[in-house]
């Protein structure tokens, strides 16, 4: 929660806030997070305007991730940038009932009282940043489908030779002699 109280409702009126939090629940995707209790810092830039308050912002932290090819652990710096606004309650606009804006009424952030929650906005700016597929390095070969070891290890002579299932083995014959049979 972010005081505005010192912003004041004069529109032109700003205020800049830097702060650094302990993230309260983990920020994931499938293979990439910002654990719970990670500090993240914020850059918060808070505009006052007719409509409410207008938040520009930038988060800063730390990501941990497992390479989707080898599944080494990795942790990465992590930097996004967000802006919002949050609307005066009791808005005029909010007066306006079947009005197209009203169906849209669920996706505005407004303040509560002089406070604003900055808790959704940062978790949706942050989970979209991070990275769906995380790479140990872009060159990364993963790991072997037949034994699973890592193929950076391995080497470039790493094989498992000719592996073929043995109910097949008749037609191997057939094809190594297509003679007269």
């Amino acid at each position: 929660m972010v005081d505005t109280r010192q912003l004041g409702r004069q529109p032109g009126s700003m205020r800049t806030v830097n702060r650094i939090v302990a993230v309260p629940e983990a920020f994931a995707t499938a293979m990439a997070s910002v654990p719970t209790g990670s500090e993240i810092e914020l850059d918060l830039r808070l505009e006052a305007v007719m409509e409410g308050v207008l938040v520009t912002g930038t988060v800063r932290g730390q990501h941990t991730a497992e390479c989707s090819r080898c599944l080494d652990p990795l942790s990465e710096d992590l930097e996004v940038g967000f802006q919002e606004m949050y609307r005066y309650p009791g808005g005029d606009d909010e007066a306006v009932a079947g009005d197209q804006d009203s169906a849209d009424e669920d996706e505005d952030y407004y303040l509560e009282g002089d406070l604003l929650d900055l808790g959704p906005v940062v978790r949706d700016a942050v989970v979209l940043a991070l990275p769906l597929s995380p790479l140990c390095g872009p060159d990364c070969p993963g790991l072997c489908a037949e034994c699973g070891a890592k193929l950076a290890e391995a080497g470039p002579d790493h094989q498992h030779g000719d592996r073929v299932d043995p109910r097949w083995e008749a037609l191997r014959g057939i094809a190594e002699d297509p003679g007269e049979r």
